[in-house]
């Protein structure tokens, strides 16, 4: 029964937030004008951020189909850390859904920025420059809690240190476009955390 539990948990947090973040990326395509290719990364990166994103969003696929297909992954969790791991991704949709709202037209698929993007250091970027990251991460977490899969937990932290390589790249991008500005508010925040 509780399996039951965990899976529709699973598939209504992944479905809940890729339909956040689709909403808001194309309302921020239709509003800016602008589809940016996914080449400006160089395609050595968008290749391995395609791949883990794939094997990534694919594990949990596989476990709401048929948890026995992820049997050889499993962590043996106790009941009490999948539950958190449910309250952990309710909490993360929350807050993708504040993020979104924050940053409004400005979302974009890669470490360019749009030609009219204004930088936003209100709602949660006002701790944090690169919450996207964290709270991805902080999903996939928790939805390898829900799982109790090492495997879905394993893949989060390689996607995440794929775009932490890629966070230079954008803060060089963001620093281009805002000049001291930008630096100011590197200054004031964290990174991927709160800066205390």
């Amino acid at each position: 029964m509780n399996e039951t539990i965990f899976r529709i948990s699973t598939a209504l947090i992944l479905v809940t937030g890729i339909s956040i973040s689709s909403y808001f990326r194309s309302k921020a395509d239709r509003n800016s004008g602008e589809k940016l290719s996914r080449n400006l990364d160089g395609k050595l990166l968008m290749f391995l951020i395609a791949i883990g994103g794939l094997v990534l969003w694919l594990s949990p696929i596989i476990y709401l189909i048929n948890p026995d297909w992820m049997a050889w992954s499993k962590l043996g969790l106790p009941e009490l850390a999948r539950w958190f791991g449910i309250v952990l991704g309710v909490v993360c949709l929350g807050l993708l859904y504040w993020m979104f709202s924050s940053i409004g037209s400005g979302i974009t698929p890669v470490s360019a920025t749009r030609k009219n993007h204004q930088l936003v250091t209100h709602g949660i970027y006002r701790w944090i420059r690169h919450p996207l990251y964290t709270l991805g991460t902080s999903l996939f977490v928790s939805v390898s809690l829900m799982t109790d899969s090492w495997f879905i937990l394993v893949m989060a932290g390689l996607a995440f240190t794929i775009l932490a390589i890629r966070t230079p790249k954008e803060e060089a991008n963001l620093i281009e476009k805002f000049g001291n500005e930008y630096r100011e508010y590197m200054q004031r925040t964290g990174r991927f955390l709160p800066k205390f």
